[in-house]
C-alpha cells in the first residue's frame, strides 16, 4: 500500500492506495467510528460486484454496515436521490458523530458527501471509490454535489472525507469503456503540471489498460499527489485549484448537452475538452502548434473518444455550446473563465476569453 496525504491542518486525511484495501476496510475505518456501524450508500451495479467483499471487511472489524443501493448512472446526481438518501440515512438513525460511506464512482461520491455535508448540518464520510475517475479525481478535495437542468455541480458544497481507500483491484471490474473515462482525467494532470508524467504515460498508459497493477499504482498515486497539492494551496478553488478543470468547461457543456447521458462520460468528456482547451490556446498563441497534435495523438492512440464527431447523435451549434459554458462554476461577473495552456504541463487560469476564437474553436469541430 501506498499513502499520499491531503493537508488541510485539522481537516487533513489520508489517501490509501493498493490492492486488496476492501479486505482490511474494517481495520481501516475503526478508529474513525464511535460507535461500530456505518451507512453505505452506493450504486446497484458497485453493490452486485462489491458490496459483499466490502461487508466482509468491515464485519473482520466487527463493523456493522447498512447499505442503500442508488440507480447508477449521472443521473443519480439528483434532487430526487438526494432526497432519497437523506431521508434514508435518517431512517437509519445516523447520527451526527456517526459515518456515512460513499462506495462507487463520481457520481455516488458526490451525492453521497453532499448528503453527509446536509445531514445534521454535517456528519463524516468516507470515500471508498471503485471507478478509476474516482480514485484520481473526484474523490480527493471535498467537492460534493448534484448537478441540475441548468448545468452540472451547480449545487453542493465543500466537505472533506476523513479518509480514502482506492483499491486498486476493483479497477478490474471497469468495461473499457469506463477505464478510458477515467484514463481522461489521469491525461489531464499530465497536461495541466507535470510534462514528465504526461510522456511517462504516452509510453506507458497501455499497460493501465491491461491491468497491470504496479502501473496503474503510479498513475494513481501521481494523479493524487498532485490535486492534494493543489487542494493544499486552494481548497475552496479561489485560485490554484481551478487548474483542475483544464477540459471541463468544454467537458460540461458538452455532457448538458447529451443530456448528462451515457451518449458522453464525465471522463470522455473531459478528454475531448483538453483537446478543444489545447487548440483555444494554440489559436490564442499560447503555445506551439504540436501541442494540441500530440493531446490528439496520445488519445487516438488509446482509442479514445478525441473529437465531437466521435460524440453518437446531433449537439448544438457553436453559439448553444456558449450558452450552456455561461452556466459553468467558473464564470465570473458574467465572464467566462477557461483553463488553457503554454504548453504539455504548463496549464494556466484565462478569464474573460474572447468568444470570437471559441466560437471558432467549436465551429471547426462541429464541421469535422
Amino acid at each position: 500500500m501506498e499513502q499520499v496525504r491531503v493537508d488541510l491542518g485539522e481537516r487533513s486525511y489520508d489517501i490509501d492506495i493498493g490492492p486488496g484495501l476492501l479486505a482490511t476496510a474494517g481495520a481501516r475505518i475503526a478508529p474513525f467510528l464511535r460507535r461500530p456501524r456505518v451507512a453505505v450508500l452506493t450504486d446497484q451495479t458497485v453493490a452486485d460486484l462489491h458490496l459483499e467483499a466490502l461487508e466482509a471487511g468491515l464485519a473482520a472489524a466487527g463493523i456493522e454496515m447498512r447499505a442503500l443501493p442508488l440507480p447508477p448512472g449521472e443521473q443519480t446526481k439528483s434532487w430526487a436521490a438526494l432526497e432519497t438518501s437523506v431521508e434514508w440515512l435518517l431512517s437509519e438513525r445516523v447520527e451526527r458523530d456517526d459515518l456515512v460511506i460513499a462506495f462507487g464512482g463520481g457520481v455516488i461520491g458526490d451525492l453521497a458527501g453532499f448528503a453527509a455535508a446536509c445531514l445534521r448540518r454535517g456528519v463524516g464520510f468516507i470515500q471508498v471509490p471503485t471507478s478509476l475517475l474516482a480514485q484520481v479525481d473526484s474523490s480527493v478535495g471535498g467537492k460534493t454535489g448534484i448537478n441540475s437542468p441548468q448545468g452540472k455541480n451547480l449545487v453542493g458544497a465543500f466537505h472533506q472525507p476523513h479518509l480514502v481507500l482506492a483499491d486498486i483491484d476493483v479497477l478490474d471490474s471497469l468495461t473499457p469503456r469506463q477505464f478510458l473515462s477515467g484514463y481522461g482525467e489521469v491525461m489531464k494532470y499530465g497536461l495541466l503540471g507535470d510534462a514528465a508524467f504526461f510522456s511517462w504515460l504516452e509510453a506507458e498508459a497501455p499497460k493501465l489498460l491491461a491491468g497491470d497493477v504496479d502501473a496503474r499504482m503510479r498513475a494513481v498515486r501521481r494523479s493524487c499527489e498532485m490535486k492534494a497539492d493543489i487542494v493544499k494551496r486552494d481548497e475552496k478553488e479561489r485560485g490554484d485549484r481551478a487548474l483542475l478543470n483544464l477540459g471541463h468547461t468544454f467537458g460540461h457543456a458538452l455532457e448538458a448537452a447529451t443530456g448528462y447521458s451515457d451518449r458522453l462520460l464525465h471522463g470522455e468528456g473531459v478528454a475531448i475538452g483538453c483537446v478543444l482547451a489545447f487548440e483555444l490556446s494554440q489559436r490564442l498563441g499560447h503555445c506551439a502548434q504540436e501541442d494540441p497534435s500530440r493531446v490528439r495523438a496520445h488519445l487516438q492512440e488509446m482509442g479514445m473518444k478525441w473529437r465531437l464527431s466521435d460524440i453518437p447523435g446531433d449537439l448544438p451549434d457553436a453559439d448553444s455550446l456558449i450558452d450552456l459554458m455561461a452556466q459553468d462554476k467558473k464564470v465570473q461577473d458574467g465572464k467566462l473563465t477557461f483553463i488553457l495552456a503554454r504548453g504539455i504541463g504548463d496549464a494556466f487560469v484565462a478569464r474573460d476569453v474572447p468568444v470570437d476564437p471559441i466560437r471558432s474553436v467549436l465551429q471547426d469541430a462541429l464541421a469535422g
